[in-house]
This record gives C-alpha cells, structure tokens and sequence, in this order.
C-alpha cells in the first residue's frame, strides 16, 4: 500500500503539479522537436505507450535524486558484490522461489544455505536442523515468534485463547522495530527491559524476572542496532537455567542475529551465543547484511524439527509437486538465494573472516579518529559488530548531533541522528555503519570532510534544534 500522496498541498490548498518536463535531445526520436510537448503524468497511467528509452530516462533522472548508498552509512544492508554476483542475479531475477518443482536446483542451493548455516551456528546435527529463507530478518523474527507462541498455545490450550491467558514476549527496549510489530500483529504482549546508565541492550536478570507461564520466550540480539554491541546471549540463557531450577518455567530463547550472526562466527569464533547454548531454540540471520548479498534474503533455523510446530509448515500441491513451505511470503525472486550460495562458494569461511575483520579494523580506527577531534564521546568502538555509536563531547554547546547529520548530508555522507529507547531517551547520538565496500579510504574522505564542518559548527551560536514532530534518521 502507497503511502504517499498524490497531490501536493501548498497554503492550505491542493495545486496539482504538472508531468515531468521533457528535454527533447534526451527524450525525443530522432527528431528532437518530435514529441516535445509530451508530460507524462506521474499519479495515473499514460494514455499511450512510451519508447523504452524515454521511460528509462524519465525514472533514471528522477532516481539520481536519492542517496549515493556506497555512502549511506546509515544501513547495513549490503551495497556492494562482485560482477560475477549481478550477473548471476540478473540470470536468476524471472525464478520465482517458490516454485521448487519447476525451480529444483534453486531449492537445492536454498537447502544447501540452510545446512551451511545450521554447521556455522553449531546446531547439534545440521542435518536434522530446519530453516528457510525470507526476504529480510524482519519475515524471519515473525516466524520464529510465530514458533515460540505456537509452542506455548499447545501447552496452555485449557487457559488460551478462551481461559484469559495473554502470551508474553520478554526482549530489551533495544530491539529492532519489527519485534514490535509482531507483538502488534499477533497480539502478544511486549515485555521489554528498559535501558540504564551506559548498559544499552538486555539485562539478564531483568529479563528473567519479567517471565511467567505466560512467557512465549526471550529474544536476544547479537549486535543491536542502536549501537552496534553484541548482547550477553550465555549469561541471559544462565539466567533462564536458573529460573526454570527454581519455578519450573522453561523459557526458549530465539537470538536475532540479524547483523552479529555473520560477524560473530568468524572474528570471534569463541563466543558462546548460538545453538551450543541448549536453550536457544532459533536464530535468524539477514543474507543481506553481513551476509554480504543485495536485499531481498534473509535465513530463519531451528535447532531441530521439534523446535518448529508441524502446524506452521503448509504443504501445498502446487505446479504439479508437493511442497512444504513456512515463509510467510510466498512469490519472490530466486536471486537473492543464488547470490547467497554464490558469496558462500565465493569467499568460504576464511573470505568471511577477511572481509569482515577489514570491516571491524576499518570501524575501530573511523571511530578513534573521531573521538581524536575532541568534539566527540564515543558509546562503542566497533569492536564487536562493525557498527559504533557516538555523541557530542560534554562541554559542546553550540551544536547537537542532528547538525552534525545535517551538515555531512550535504557532502553526501548518510549518517543516522537519533535519541535512544525509553529510559535513555536524554541521550542523542550518530551511528556509523561500516560495510564491505566501506574501505579507509573512504574512511579518510570522511574524517577530512567532518574536519572540514567542525569549525563551522564550533561558530554555530547554539544547536539548530529538531522539531519533536520530525522524525530522526534512525528507521532500522
């Protein structure tokens, strides 16, 4: 569904605005006068057709307006892959996912992620591990939540749904949004562990006193978004352990590792945060991510078949094959599932570790040099996901970080301004994402661009302010 308007409302009034204007030497046949009236209306279809190359040209223009997203550094999603991946790609855009009977080689290599995945997360047998792709982590966290709940529902069936129980999900207020919106769309309540002092993800204790028999599970975050820290999954599982020694509440905890489940299994190897903790029941991860694939894929696995109930996994007869499938999309491109098959062919567990170690070294000097200015307090460094976070020095008063966004907007650079979660919301800071294809070079042309803005801001009388009602630059 379209959210955006079709009108523009100036002065209280709607004043349509007029079609595109046309630059005939750009546009035109090969004569340039020809057709040099033509406005291609931009709410409703054309009456007629349009060469191909004009209407190539009239949203290639319009689309040069956007952002440069080799410098967003706003976003993890990957922004970069080799030739040899787009081509692959474009071979595999008209395949739809779906259709494993017609497309059995496409599952194959979906089958194959799964279970290079499941081996990489150390399920206790990959091979009895069960999983999918999705088109992001945000399908995968609804599915995993979707488990948790259909679990809990066959334990209650005598309280729920007609005995009054309400299901519970337990997380931290660091989330990502879309834990929200399955506690939203599947009406259960969020229980969320609010932030405190400088600790800016889940605290497991806390989290283990918000559990009853109510608890569906706890979702733990392996790189939070806000800034870039990997959440202590083995102490929150502790935690769990001895709630259930003392009340005989058994808890399961999905872990979101959205950005940390690509980082975590080759720059810090000895981490215990996957399915060697027994109480982790799913993890998913984004192939777009630090999977190092274009948008459009994400993975969702459960440690073992009895972990995902029977009744979410829909076998449908279709095309002419029997097809189970649990992803709650159903048409979409097979690409996105090649390409990840590709990159893991591609670059094999010491490729992983090359490139994202290059991504971890590229954030911790980006960061140091950054709090080298003066200007700034750094929260994190980088040192765990590749991703830190950082806010204006105590004592800078004529300017605040959404001038900082601003200013470096206009060189190019896409860098979020955003407050934090709910009790830390006294604090406003910038994040950097960095990401393959992110080198120190660019890294550099950053540092002499920010340099460059911080006199002008050091002149400022006082920070510009940001309206309450305007929304930050933080949306993932």
């Amino acid at each position: 569904m379209a959210l955006h308007r079709g009108e523009d409302v100036r002065g209280g009034r709607s004043a349509r605005r007029r079609g595109v204007a046309v630059n005939p030497f750009l546009y035109g046949e090969a004569d340039p006068v020809g057709g040099m009236a033509a406005e291609p209306p931009r709410h409703r279809l054309p009456d007629g057709p349009m060469a191909p190359h004009a209407a190539y040209q009239v949203v290639h223009d319009e689309l040069m307006l956007d952002g440069n997203s080799r410098l967003n550094l706003a976003t993890f999603v990957t922004t970069w892959m080799e030739p040899q991946a787009a081509v692959l790609m474009s071979e595999c855009r008209d395949k739809n996912m779906i259709d494993k009977d017609e497309y059995p080689r496409t599952a194959e290599l979906e089958r194959r992620c799964v279970a290079i995945l499941a081996d990489l997360w150390h399920a206790p047998d990959p091979a009895a591990a069960v999983g999918c792709s999705t088109t992001g982590s945000s399908e995968a966290c609804m599915l995993a939540g979707l488990a948790f709940k259909r679990h809990w529902a066959a334990r209650n069936a005598h309280r729920y749904p007609g005995g009054g129980a309400r299901p519970n999900l337990v997380m931290g207020a660091n989330v990502q949004v879309c834990w929200d919106k399955f506690c939203n769309f599947w009406e259960a309540e969020a229980r969320q562990v609010p932030l405190a002092g400088d600790r800016f993800h889940i605290d497991p204790g806390a989290a283990a006193a918000l559990c009853d028999e109510n608890t569906i599970g706890v979702v733990a975050v392996m790189g939070s978004t806000f800034d870039g820290s990997y959440e202590p999954v083995a102490d929150l599982c502790a935690a769990l352990d001895e709630l259930e020694q003392r009340t005989g509440l058994n808890v399961p905890v999905h872990v979101d590792g959205a950005s940390g489940g690509m980082i975590a299994p080759f720059l810090d190897p000895e981490l215990v945060w996957d399915f060697r903790l027994p109480r982790v029941a799913s993890i998913n991860t984004s192939g777009h991510k630090y999977g190092l694939v274009y948008p459009g894929v994400g993975w969702a696995l459960w440690r073992d078949r009895s972990a995902l109930p029977e009744d979410l996994v829909f076998r449908v007869n279709y095309l002419g094959g029997d097809m189970p499938t649990f992803a709650l999309n159903f048409s979409r491109p097979g690409a996105q599932v090649a390409a990840q098959y590709y990159t893991f062919l591609r670059l094999g567990r010491e490729g992983y570790r090359a490139v994202q170690q290059n991504a971890r070294d590229v954030a911790c000097r980006l960061s140091g040099l950054i709090e080298e200015t003066g200007d700034f307090r750094l929260l994190t460094r980088g040192d765990e996901l590749p991703v830190f976070a950082f806010t204006v020095a105590d004592g800078i008063d004529a300017y605040d970080v959404f001038d900082v966004s601003r200013r470096l907007r206009e060189r190019g650079w896409l860098v979020p301004a955003y407050t934090f979660p709910p009790d830390r919301e006294d604090l406003s800071v910038l994040r950097v994402v960095c990401r393959n294809g992110f080198s120190h070079d660019l890294a550099d042309l950053f540092m002499n661009d920010l340099h460059a803005l911080l006199p002008e801001l050091r002149r400022q009388p006082h920070p510009l302010g940001r309206p309450e009602t305007v929304a930050t630059a933080f949306h993932h």
